[in-house]
């Protein structure tokens, strides 16, 4: 009689990988539409944990447990009301303080949030900036470590050769004003300042490159006019 040979064991989950020296990027959610969250690792100058995460990742037992054994999570930034996913989950598990654009705030009535109007400050290197377009409360965080990176969630994306573009959905709330707001990030930064975009989805255009680089010489490549007339993908 033939032996029947024991299943082999199911992969575990992916933990999120090293992106920089203190930024860590989780698998893409399938509760947020394939986005990938961030984590970056950040301390007070008493030497304190003050990490924050950018949008929510899957939350899993295994992910609760990485993150807590980093000191776990004093900030979660939502970027877009797409990058919510299980924030209320994150909330009560880690104790953590929900800051979302104020036109955002209101998806999350059962837990207590930090609305922001135009940008706001987590430390000396780590800024929320409004930048409304994709969704009227969308946001970018500029950290100004490793060269500069600004984490641009769903207002600007890989296209399929890995440069960075604003993209027009049919949920798109405002077309115009998120265009505009590429035009306030081009004069807003320099090649001293913005070294990489990190990317709040679309991430296997990088091709395994963990961010774009030569972010402010691609920002300024962007051609406006010509995504004026863009038509809405599905």
């Amino acid at each position: 009689m033939t032996a029947v040979s024991a299943p082999l064991p199911s992969p575990g989950p992916k933990t999120p990988r090293l992106v920089f020296d203190t930024v860590y990027a989780f698998p893409p959610n399938r509760d947020t539409q394939g986005a990938t969250a961030y984590f970056i690792v950040n301390n007070t100058p008493q030497g304190q944990p003050a990490n924050l995460l950018i949008d929510a990742p899957a939350w899993e037992e295994s992910h609760r447990e990485w993150l807590s054994d980093r000191g776990g999570v004093r900030w979660l930034l939502i970027t877009h009301r797409g990058g919510i996913g299980q924030a209320t989950k994150i909330h009560k598990a880690l104790h953590c303080e929900v800051v979302i654009q104020e036109q955002e705030a209101y998806l999350l009535p059962d837990i207590p949030t930090t609305p922001f109007h135009h940008s706001f400050t987590f430390s000396p290197e780590l800024e929320a900036i409004w930048t409304p377009g994709h969704s009227p409360g969308s946001a970018c965080l500029y950290y100004s470590a490793h060269g500069g990176v600004l984490f641009t969630g769903r207002h600007l994306l890989p296209n399929r050769s890995g440069e960075p573009e604003p993209l027009r959905l049919a949920k798109t709330f405002h077309w115009p004003r998120q265009l505009q707001q590429v035009e306030a990030l081009r004069t807003r930064f320099s090649a001293e300042t913005l070294a990489h975009l990190c990317p709040g989805a679309s991430t296997g255009f990088l091709r395994g490159q963990r961010s774009i680089d030569r972010a402010y010489e691609r920002l300024q490549q962007i051609d406006i006019e010509a995504f004026r007339g863009a038509q809405p993908l599905l």
